[in-house]
């Protein structure tokens, strides 16, 4: 059976990450509480992201974090990824999972009602939710869709759901209100002056949130 966390999921930058490196923030992000990573560089090529995923690999070794690799699965599978995310500009998910193989958690990107309604949940494992907010870190989006768009997104889904875009700690009780498992986050970690710090603070929220 596939385990995974989806209550605080960090989206590597490399370009935030620039000062503190993608291995260096996972790091960080993980002490502080990061439930699930994903290794995200569209500029890296399969080659560099087969270098920096068993990087991190071995930071996330013993951890029981999975990570996931964007759109690539050449690159997660040579790197002994735990999993795989695609989008709908992507890899088809039925396409993305015979690959992978039946063990590989598979996640896709769901910004529409009826796309989240062609989920196959014998093919996909969970759904990015969203934009719930305009990003910077992924400008070619569909028009977000706020705490209520979200809400009808997550209902819609045969697979735990979680939210992405914009998000921050402020967020994590319209987010968990929604249905959501969890919230996805770029800059809310990569590039802070603090990684752990900032994983600290939503990790804590969702606790507080979830104790009621």
């Amino acid at each position: 059976m596939k385990r995974f966390d989806l209550s605080l999921y960090l989206v590597l930058d490399p370009d935030l990450c620039r000062v503190r490196s993608m291995v260096e923030t996972t790091r960080a992000a993980v002490a502080g509480g990061a439930t699930i990573v994903q290794l995200r560089d569209k500029t890296a090529g399969t080659a560099g992201l087969i270098e920096t995923g068993r990087a991190l690999m071995s930071v996330l070794e013993g951890t029981g974090v999975p990570l996931i690799v964007n759109d690539d699965v050449e690159a997660a599978v040579a790197i002994g990824a735990h999993g795989v995310h695609v989008g709908q500009g992507d890899m088809p998910a039925a396409e993305a999972r015979r690959r992978i193989g039946p063990r590989m958690i598979l996640g896709l990107s769901v910004e529409t009602e009826a796309v989240v309604r062609a989920v196959d949940p014998a093919v996909v494992d969970y759904v990015g939710a969203g934009p719930v907010f305009a990003t910077q870190t992924k400008p070619d989006h569909e028009p977000p869709t706020g705490f209520d768009g979200l809400a009808r997104l997550v209902a819609l889904s045969p697979v735990p759901a979680v939210a992405i875009g914009g998000l921050k700690a402020d967020h994590v009780a319209p987010v968990l209100a929604s249905g959501a498992e969890g919230l996805a986050v770029v800059s809310a970690i990569c590039g802070q002056p603090d990684p752990e710090a900032a994983a600290r603070r939503i990790a804590d929220a969702i606790r507080d949130c979830r104790r009621g």
